[in-house]
């Protein structure tokens, strides 16, 4: 981002939803709030014409719900992509795996503190994917395993194997910890768990931490319970 402002876009079918979320967004000093959409539709026109760094993404919206929106987006692959937060219920979690197959970077519960979707927005900015473990690490733990043999593999075979820190750092990664926290178990260095993820990405081919995640699921490094 290189200093500039993070740009959002909300889209959100609840007005005073929406409102809330574009007002304390936009007050932050390092945010701008360049659109808002209440549906679907509107919402990818406004995407793709504005180009965001994050997109703040509703699940169920008229006309195309958050899902339909993110893969969308996701398509044809883009150098530069927009980020997607979705945000999502407990009650809602059937859709989550789906928004993960999608190209989702994180998932907000609904009613979190707002203070919460003002970090994530600046996590995934970042390039980094949100799981917060309170939500994701269970989520991905039970819809992970449930892709179908038909389903493409993140990465079946990595490009080169991953030393015994890489898989440690990926172990702590699906628990839902983020850099700092891994820092901190580790103790090491933030700069060095963020070149340790930054490796493990491109060894296994994958966009993100919530594809990698996935991939330590599927590989049986990680195993439910």
């Amino acid at each position: 981002m290189n200093g500039s402002p993070v740009r959002v876009v909300v889209c959100e079918d609840d007005e005073s939803v929406r409102a809330g979320y574009a007002a304390v967004l936009d007050a932050q000093p390092d945010m701008v709030v360049v659109g808002q959409a209440g549906d679907g539709v509107r919402a990818l026109r406004l995407i793709g014409d504005l180009r965001p760094d994050v997109a703040v993404v509703d699940i169920h919206m008229p006309r195309l719900n958050g899902i339909e929106v993110t893969a969308s987006l996701m398509e044809p692959p883009d150098p530069h992509p927009v980020r997607v937060l979705i945000v999502t219920t407990f009650n809602l979690d059937e859709y989550v795996y789906d928004a993960l197959r999608a190209g989702a970077s994180g998932f907000l519960l609904k009613d979190a503190p707002i203070d919460e979707l003002i970090a994530g927005v600046r996590t995934v900015a970042r390039g980094e994917a949100l799981l917060a473990p309170a939500v994701t690490r269970r989520l991905i733990g039970e819809y992970a395993l449930r892709i179908r043999p038909a389903d493409p593999a993140p990465a079946a075979v990595p490009a080169e194997p991953l030393t015994g820190r890489e898989r440690e750092v990926l172990l702590l990664m699906a628990e839902g910890l983020s850099n700092g926290e891994i820092a901190e178990r580790m103790t090491v260095a933030h700069e060095t768990v963020k070149t340790h993820v930054s490796r493990i990405l491109a060894k296994l081919g994958l966009r993100d931490r919530v594809q990698a995640v996935v991939f330590a699921y599927r590989s049986g490094l990680v195993r439910q319970g």
